[in-house]
């Protein structure tokens, strides 16, 4: 595990255990308000039209999309704990130095130090593919 101080693993895991919170919150939330309410609202109006079926897809889309991000997120977040327990946290995923605190701090599921991020986003920067 990278030299963090006691202290500063107990501020990234309370971070990271807010973060989780918030996340699962919003998850449900996204479930129980799927954007089903509006869609049937849509449709229900008289006289409808492919105008309002059209909305009210790109609605139910962009509810999947968010959703989306947010089980990402917190596929992060949990990736995180587990390189807590597994004694990895704070060590770069690409390189195997350390990540520094002040990047932990802003970013706590950071698995790259800020030079190998760096690089991995100028590499796929160009739709997925890898540059020279």
């Amino acid at each position: 595990m990278a030299t963090l101080s006691q202290a500063q693993l107990d501020q990234l895991k309370e971070q990271l255990n807010a973060d989780h919170q918030k996340l699962v919150e919003e998850i449900r939330g996204e479930l129980e308000n799927s954007g089903n309410q509006q869609r049937i609202e849509l449709l229900n109006r008289e006289p409808g039209d492919s105008g309002d079926e059209s909305l009210a897809t790109s609605l139910a889309d962009f509810n999947l999309t968010m959703m989306d991000r947010q089980i990402e997120e917190l596929r992060d977040v949990e990736l995180a704990f587990q390189r807590l327990k597994e004694g990895e946290y704070g060590i770069c995923v690409d390189c195997g130095q350390e990540i520094s605190f002040p990047r932990l701090n802003a970013y706590p599921t950071a698995k790259r130090c800020i030079q190998c991020q760096e690089k991995r986003e100028k590499m796929y920067a160009h739709g997925g593919q890898p540059r020279m």
